[in-house]
């Protein structure tokens, strides 16, 4: 009698944990479903990586960061053919090491080559990366370099009235962004109201400038420069106030050289120049990369690109930055 009651009990358990098992699955698909949010919590742990990873659904993405937020593993995603990023939890991908050569034929490590001749020039470079996007219509970034001012919020406003989910890539630097904690707020509920599409771009932490001093030892380029650290530590950032960080990085003043090139390369990093800043270059053209400062510091780029938007002299439609690669 006693093992026949144990045997009972023995099938009661199976076919309750076969009951179960179903209900289970699914609530980690809803996990794995569900976006990562984060406000606060700075990530711990924060590794470079490459790794190929794919879910349950089959669906592929390039890791190149691991992180644990609270008690989370993450990891920075990239889709190889949009090149957009994700959050997303570890434990829902499956992910092996990867390598530059095994992923050359996709268009994310093709955006990665370094500029033709880069590696030949010693000196500072100017405008190094991608300066022009392909196709017709424009794309309009704007620089947050550390700056006293506040954000010049009518030219966000301004970007708005194209429509619902104006694209526009903004290059925050950490600096900027530890001391405008209320312009970043108001810039991320700008996103979740669906008036603009931000893109955000990596543009160092401290951005180290010197008036006067020459590009070869200004910038990115100044003695003692951790170039890793201006990278990752921009990256946390963002993740702790609640952005992901995209794949793209602009050097400030646009000056790099091959040193620090390689070094965004290495961390999976497009850079991003422009041909058209608008108050040292020349007028935006189909393809162009626009340049405004709207951190408070350049006025009069902000009027320039009014006075061509009014006129129809800025080219449409304003178009997301990953897909001018």
């Amino acid at each position: 009698m006693g093992k026949a009651d144990a045997t009972r009990r023995a099938s009661c358990a199976i076919a309750l944990l076969a009951a179960i098992a179903p209900w289970a699955a699914m609530a980690e698909d809803d996990v794995c479903r569900a976006p990562v949010v984060i406000e606060g919590a700075r990530p711990r742990d924060y590794q470079p990586i490459f790794q190929t990873c794919r879910d349950e659904a089959g669906e592929t993405r390039l890791a190149i960061r691991r992180m644990s937020v609270e008690d989370d593993a993450l990891l920075l995603t990239v889709d190889p053919k949009m090149l957009t990023t994700s959050l997303e939890r570890a434990n829902c991908w499956r992910c092996a090491d990867t390598d530059d050569d095994a992923q050359q034929d996709t268009r994310y490590l093709k955006a990665l080559r370094p500029p033709a001749g880069a590696g030949a020039q010693s000196g500072p470079l100017v405008n190094a990366g991608l300066v022009h996007g392909a196709g017709a219509g424009s794309f309009v970034t704007g620089d947050l370099c550390p700056s006293l001012r506040p954000l010049d919020r009518g030219f966000f406003d301004l970007l708005a009235k194209n429509g619902p989910g104006t694209p526009v890539a903004l290059a925050v630097s950490g600096l900027w962004l530890a001391r405008h904690r209320a312009d970043f707020e108001w810039l991320k509920e700008k996103a979740r109201a669906g008036a603009l599409d931000i893109t955000w771009v990596n543009h160092s932490y401290r951005h180290p400038y010197v008036p006067g001093r020459p590009d070869a030892g200004n910038y990115l380029l100044r003695p003692g420069t951790d170039m890793a650290a201006e990278i990752l530590e921009t990256e946390q950032l963002m993740i702790a106030q609640g952005v992901t960080p995209s794949v793209f990085f602009r050097f400030p003043g646009l000056v790099a050289d091959a040193s620090v090139l390689e070094t965004a390369r290495r961390h999976h990093l497009i850079t991003l120049g422009a041909d058209s800043w608008l108050v040292l270059g020349p007028p935006p053209r189909d393809g162009s990369i626009v340049l405004v400062h709207p951190n408070g510091n350049e006025p009069a780029g902000l009027r320039l690109f009014s006075r061509l938007l009014e006129r129809g002299g800025l080219p449409l439609p304003l178009r997301p930055i990953n897909e001018a690669p």
